[in-house]
């Protein structure tokens, strides 16, 4: 109906997790895997790439994670074919998350919130990836454009890159760490918010401790399953009660099965049937 608030992505990402499986997969076309799928480095062998991974998996994964800097390296040819990608997931019922990991201040983050979170862009995304470390604040511009248009952030936390420690476990005056300080942001954005709020953090799964408190009432998006060494029996330790929240992302995981799509379905399967194994079912009073 003309005039009604949109869905918020929350609820929706909730609903393509129960019916579709808790998985996240990234679309990460770097070099290597192009090479390894026999494909050329450049322009179009990025539009097979992106294309293959979009037909074999879109219809059946809840989210698929384009990696904007990997598009981006091709200049405007390959933004083309990243706004390609995204309206083909969208279309085909996938979740599309942005991994582009904006954060800047004032008008520049709200351009950047502009290009994703717009309905009216060709950029845009169900959700995408933002970087606190301006000051939470400074996310606002996002955070309003999300909920106008029923989109979502993930919002860095405590990623996997042991350099992220330095500066994500420091102690802030109040002695909490800043990855805390985060995540309590998060969750008073979320607050009162069902079945599930709109704006995740980001908590690599290879991390082993995370030693933070991940009540934030929204998803949990934890990449680093597969290629850098964590599997979905790790969620349940890591996460505990919050991992029926958990967005497990895996890329290289999955996409070094390719080029067959046959292949490719076979892996997502496989991995989302384990985590489904591993976390058993959601825990409905976990907030």
């Amino acid at each position: 109906m003309s005039g009604a608030e949109p869905e918020p992505f929350g609820a929706r990402l909730r609903r393509a997790m129960d019916t579709r499986g808790p998985l996240c997969v990234g679309i990460d076309p770097h070099a290597a895997l192009l090479a390894a799928w026999g494909l050329p480095d450049d322009v179009g062998g990025l539009e097979r790439f992106a294309r293959t991974t979009v037909e074999a998996l879109a219809d059946r994964v809840a989210v698929l994670k384009p990696q904007s800097a990997f598009f981006e390296r091709f200049g405007s040819r390959g933004v083309a074919v990243l706004e390609r990608t995204v309206a083909d997931a969208r279309a085909a019922g996938a979740l599309v998350l942005m991994d582009a990991k904006r954060g800047d201040i004032g008008s520049t983050m709200a351009a950047y919130a502009s290009a994703y979170l717009d309905k009216g862009s060709p950029l845009f995304s169900d959700a995408v990836t933002l970087s606190p470390y301006l000051g939470f604040g400074s996310l606002r511009p996002a955070l309003d454009a999300a909920a106008a248009s029923g989109a979502g952030v993930f919002v860095l936390a405590l990623t996997s890159n042991p350099e992220g420690a330095s500066v994500q476990r420091a102690t802030t005056a109040d002695g909490r760490s800043l990855a805390q300080t985060v995540l309590d942001h998060i969750a008073a954005r979320n607050a009162g918010a069902v079945p599930l709020g709109s704006v995740g953090a980001v908590v690599g799964a290879t991390l082993g401790d995370v030693d933070v408190d991940l009540r934030v009432n929204g998803p949990l998006l934890a990449p680093g399953i597969g290629a850098q060494g964590a599997t979905p029996a790790d969620l349940p330790a890591l996460f505990g009660a919050a991992a029926g929240n958990v967005v497990p992302s895996v890329s290289r995981g999955i996409l070094r099965s390719g080029p067959g799509a046959a292949a490719l379905r076979g892996a997502a399967d496989r991995f989302r049937d384990e985590v489904r194994e591993a976390v058993g079912p959601r825990n409905e009073e976990f907030r």
